[in-house]
């Protein structure tokens, strides 16, 4: 696999914030915190273009991790899937996904397909608020017998997930975050100065916290 071409985070805000896909107001995120903006990731595949893009953005990552370091890839369900299922086609590698926690469809296995028993394998997300789908992502294939040292995501929240999954032994690569997509839309005079500002000081505050 050929080294793909840097993608920067400018043109990715820019497609994200014209899909649809980065939005201003009053959220509940999955983990049960508010927020003031929205990202949702799970439109990208809905775009070819977007979602060519996104995929040159994890190959980068990939091969940043080095593909001799893992066998296999396993996508966090649902949305870890939609890159997952290509970036295995790309690397060659076998693919598995983790079901999301509580689900008992079908046989109610965690993880759905295999690799090699001791396998290394790299988990792949959309993004990381505070980790808690990795780090359950790690814990199941970790229960099937697979070695679990890195994770990959195209946005990083900078909520705490990076630390999270380190307590548990896993470096997260992620190919931009929160704070440079926001930077990237106030430069880009897409998302106003004020309001960005206002976002990325509560996201200072909150790290402030975490510490």
């Amino acid at each position: 696999m050929s080294h793909a071409e840097r993608v920067s985070t400018s043109s990715l805000a820019k497609a994200l914030f014209e899909m649809g896909a980065v939005r201003f107001g009053s959220f509940t995120l999955p983990n049960g915190r508010k927020s003031s903006y929205d990202i949702d990731l799970r439109l990208v595949p809905s775009h070819p273009e977007v979602y060519t893009e996104v995929l040159a953005a994890y190959v980068e990552l990939v091969e940043g991790v080095g593909t001799h370091n893992y066998d296999a890839i396993a996508g966090v369900a649902t949305a870890g899937v939609t890159v997952s299922s290509p970036l295995a086609v790309m690397t060659k590698k076998p693919m598995m996904y983790v079901r999301k926690k509580g689900e008992s469809h079908g046989p109610g296995k965690p993880v759905e397909g295999m690799a090699k028993r001791g396998s290394k394998v790299i988990v792949v997300d959309d993004l990381v608020s505070s980790g808690g789908s990795l780090v359950y992502s790690v814990a199941a294939l970790r229960k099937e017998g697979y070695k679990v040292g890195d994770a990959a995501v195209l946005l990083d929240r900078l909520e705490g997930g990076s630390s999270n999954l380190e307590r548990v032994g896993v470096r997260l690569h992620s190919y931009t975050t929160t704070k440079d997509l926001l930077v990237a839309l106030r430069d880009s005079k897409l998302a106003t100065k004020s309001r960005v500002d206002a976002i990325l000081k509560r996201i200072g505050t909150q790290a402030a916290h975490r510490k």
